[in-house]
């Protein structure tokens, strides 16, 4: 009977990657965890159709219907942010990534959105896969890390895994937005916002 070895998981997922069985994102050497919100202003986000405010060292949107979208347009990326609903129940508000603009007479593009709304945090809808339920803590703080790298995704909801899917379509780069739909719950603070780009 052989042994089995107890190699670390780290090592088997590297020797993967090596022999071309997987990919793994890689960071730039020059493009570090890099702040998206300095808790002072909204300098490099264009609010539009809304209303957004800087409140405590947070960003607080207030009312309306659109977007409060990153100054410009990134690729593969890793962002981590933390968000929490002020309504007590049935919110509704999203973030939305890899769009290149939104259509005229619109508050927000087609997709794609990472989902806030009540029941269906963090799923992405159009992607098939990109769904998980019971990892968001009502009423509290939620922390995201969404990974998008070329076709695929990949989201962690308060630190554990949420889901993995394949197949987005659309610009290899787009503008990053955090959706505002005041008038159907979508009251959110958002703290905490951090992108690093991948090469």
């Amino acid at each position: 009977m052989g042994t089995r070895m107890n190699t670390p998981r780290f090592v088997r997922v590297a020797a993967l990657a090596a022999a071309g069985w997987i990919s793994l994102p890689v960071l730039a050497a020059d493009a570090p965890r890099v702040p998206m919100f300095d808790g002072k202003s909204l300098d490099g986000w264009t609010v539009r159709t809304c209303e957004a405010v800087v409140d405590g060292g947070e960003i607080l949107i207030k009312d309306g219907n659109g977007l409060i979208q990153t100054a410009r347009k990134y690729a593969d990326f890793v962002m981590e942010f933390e968000w929490k609903a002020l309504k007590g129940d049935q919110w509704d508000s999203g973030v939305y990534f890899r769009y290149d603009s939104v259509p005229e007479g619109k508050p927000w593009p087609p997709r794609y959105q990472v989902n806030l709304r009540k029941g269906q945090e963090g799923n992405v809808g159009g992607l098939k896969g990109a769904t998980s339920t019971g990892l968001v803590k009502d009423g509290q703080w939620n922390a995201f890390k969404l990974t998008v790298r070329g076709a695929a995704a990949s989201l962690e909801i308060n630190g554990k895994p949420a889901w993995s899917a394949e197949g987005l379509q659309g610009p290899a780069e787009g503008f990053i937005s955090l959706q505002a739909e005041v008038p159907g719950g979508g009251q959110f603070r958002y703290r905490n916002l951090f992108i690093t780009e991948l090469k």
